[in-house]
């Protein structure tokens, strides 16, 4: 088990939101202009003053943003500002919160941070070989808080260098937003899972899809978010580590900061959670019939991350109704290779087949997290999902459990570009609902969504 020589950051809870923003016109105002420019650069510069009143000079500064399937957090601008403000005095890592997650690329290095930092400031986080363990959630808890659903201990295993003492601060950069696993992005998951080790992120994303994700998406105390708080409280408490958290959405003019909340207590997620749940909660009043989410293909290459339009959506989809997926840029189904080789192999069948599968077969029991996005990515036959991918064929995308459409043919009829957010009334009478990017939120019927 890791030791850890560090000692924890004492400092005040910065909690800022917007000024500009008038509620009562809705979500979707024009007034949400969000916390930007010098007030945004105000508020980090405070967090730092913060922390060097209780750790003293800052000599070496490790920053843990999320990658670039979080395009839309506004991490990417945040890690920039912390970069430059901090280079001329102190050594800068930048590792990525990668997950299983495929590692970036300089030209989206480049994109998500601004060009401005260089590429051998970033770490890449080997979630198979970089991974120390710093303790073990008991059974004990765990079966508890699953309800009797899970009964095994979880390892809590980090990457070594957040716990190695070589840093001075160590500053995890996200965003909160509704989350299929854990209910509530960001926080803590950004640490346990997103620079984690196989045992947290399979078992975590088993509990999650054993509990149900009609129960814990959108939602703060999930047993899931509970095993991370057990993980904090008892194996994190030497470590100078400080959360920044942003609550944001897509405007017209990019996006729209409109909270972000710093410092290393509970209370900072806990404000951001909910001022998430107004901001990226869409109600509708019924189910819908029929929903096209459009998956943009830098953000989206897999149907690892692109079943976030099934995710996000099951809530307020009708039974019986579908779900059109258009995918340009789809080309395979997981992130690692391993991964992708078992979503082929058994494919998205169900809750009921996916538990019966890791009992029978050895490969899939040792790779929960597979089964639990085997689990998320089905509708249980509860409606049609259709996957219109630009690199995939047929046969793979059947293959897997899912209808095929031709995305040209798909493309024509619904036209992302003459779509708009929402309710759209098509040429022949048709009415669909479109989602430009599911990943900003989550969608539900408000007779679906069972409140905590």
């Amino acid at each position: 088990m890791e030791s850890i020589s560090k000692k924890a950051i004492i400092m005040d809870d910065i909690i800022v939101r917007e000024e500009a923003c008038d509620d009562s016109q809705g979500k979707d105002s024009s007034a949400c202009k969000g916390i930007t420019g010098k007030r945004l650069r105000e508020v980090l510069e405070l967090s730092i003053e913060q922390c060097m009143k209780s750790i003293g000079r800052l000599k070496k500064v490790l920053l843990i943003p999320p990658d670039f399937t979080r395009m839309h957090s506004g991490a990417g601008q945040i890690t920039a500002i912390y970069y430059e403000m901090l280079k001329d005095n102190c050594h800068i890592d930048i590792m990525p919160a990668l997950g299983t997650h495929e590692p970036m690329t300089p030209a989206e290095i480049d994109e998500f941070f601004g060009g401005d930092i260089p590429h051998e400031a970033f770490i890449v986080h080997n979630w198979r070989g970089d991974v120390v363990k710093i303790g073990q959630v008991p059974g004990s808890y765990v079966e508890r808080i699953s309800e009797g659903l899970i009964l095994d201990p979880v390892d809590v295993e980090v990457n070594r260098r957040i716990v190695d003492g070589s840093y001075d601060l160590i500053i995890s950069i996200g965003q909160v937003v509704p989350h299929e696993v854990v209910g509530m992005a960001n926080y803590s998951k950004n640490i346990f899972v997103g620079c984690g080790g196989s045992s947290m992120i399979n078992q975590s994303h088993m509990l999650g899809a054993f509990y149900g994700l009609e129960r814990i998406m959108g939602r703060d105390h999930s047993p899931v978010r509970k095993v991370f708080d057990y993980a904090q409280e008892h194996f994190l408490g030497g470590v100078p580590l400080m959360y920044v958290l942003t609550v944001t959405t897509q405007t017209d003019d990019g996006i729209a900061i409109h909270g972000l909340f710093a410092g290393n207590s509970r209370r900072i997620f806990e404000e951001a959670v909910a001022l998430s749940q107004q901001k990226n909660i869409i109600f509708v009043d019924k189910p819908l019939k029929k929903v096209v989410v459009y998956l943009d293909e830098k953000e989206f290459k897999s149907t690892w991350l692109g079943n976030k339009a099934v995710y996000r959506t099951r809530m307020a989809i009708e039974d019986g109704g579908e779900l059109i997926v258009i995918a340009p840029g789809v080309r395979k189904f997981g992130e690692d290779d391993e991964n992708d080789r078992l979503i082929r192999k058994y494919g998205y069948v169900g809750r009921e087949n996916v538990l019966r599968l890791c009992q029978e077969h050895e490969d899939l029991r040792e790779n929960l997290s597979v089964a639990a996005h085997l689990i998320h990515g089905s509708s249980d036959g509860r409606f049609r999902i259709t996957y219109a991918p630009g690199r995939m064929t047929r046969q793979e995308i059947e293959g897997a459990g899912f209808a095929y459409a031709d995305i040209g043919e798909v493309t024509k009829r619904y036209d992302p570009e003459m779509l708009s957010d929402g309710f759209n009334t098509m040429p022949g009478g048709e009415e669909i609902y479109y989602i430009s990017n599911p990943a900003l939120g989550l969608w539900a019927c408000r007779e679906r969504f069972i409140h905590e």
